[in-house]
């Protein structure tokens, strides 16, 4: 395989990205310098070795624990639990939530062999007995799977006395978290609702 057609490949396997995209983004690598791939193949070397998962809230970062977990300003009391670090990302962007986060790493999917062991809800479980939480927002998105999540995880934590709740309306069913604008997002978390 030549060294354009592996990274036609290699690119191809990114979320988003097709066959031709793929084509035009290494046509795009190899016209530049060859100080731009060095530095690019670099960049990539450099955060898939210096990023992890938080210990405490399973969010991608560099540093461990995270810089939300790790911030004084933050309400411990409240975690909102999202599937992805795009989703935290998505709803720190509307500045809105100031309590913590809680990664699950995807959602429940049994067609697709995604149950509870594959996703990190023991881990959530052991943060309610062990840090005094007081609500949980399931910001999970607003699809099958998102809202059969969301439905397995309330029924979990209510026994725990802790208020459940659901981001409110604002987000479109079968839309994705990480898509929003921040406005929307902002309202969905002003107008959340007991879930």
């Amino acid at each position: 395989m030549s060294s354009l057609k592996k990274l036609i490949h290699e690119l191809s396997k990114l979320p988003g990205i097709g066959e031709r995209t793929a084509m035009r983004l290494a046509l795009f690598i190899v016209r530049q310098p060859s100080s731009y791939a060095q530095s690019m193949s670099e960049a990539l070397i450099q955060v898939s070795q210096s990023f992890s998962f938080c210990q405490r809230c399973y969010h991608l970062t560099d540093q461990n624990p995270c810089s939300i977990c790790s911030s004084v300003q933050r309400n411990a009391k409240i975690i909102c639990v999202v599937e992805d670090s795009s989703d935290l990302l998505a709803l720190e962007k509307s500045r809105s939530f100031k309590g913590l986060y809680h990664v699950l790493h995807g959602a429940l999917s049994p067609i697709d062999g995604i149950g509870p062991e594959q996703l990190r809800i023991n881990e959530l479980i052991e943060r309610l007995r062990l840090e005094g939480v007081e609500e949980i927002i399931l910001a999970t998105n607003t699809n099958v799977t998102g809202d059969a999540t969301a439905l397995y995880l309330s029924r979990l934590i209510h026994p725990f006395n802790i208020k459940v709740t659901r981001l409110a309306s604002g987000l479109p069913v079968g839309g994705d978290i990480e898509y929003m604008d921040p406005l929307t997002l902002s309202k969905a978390l002003e107008l959340r609702v007991d879930y």
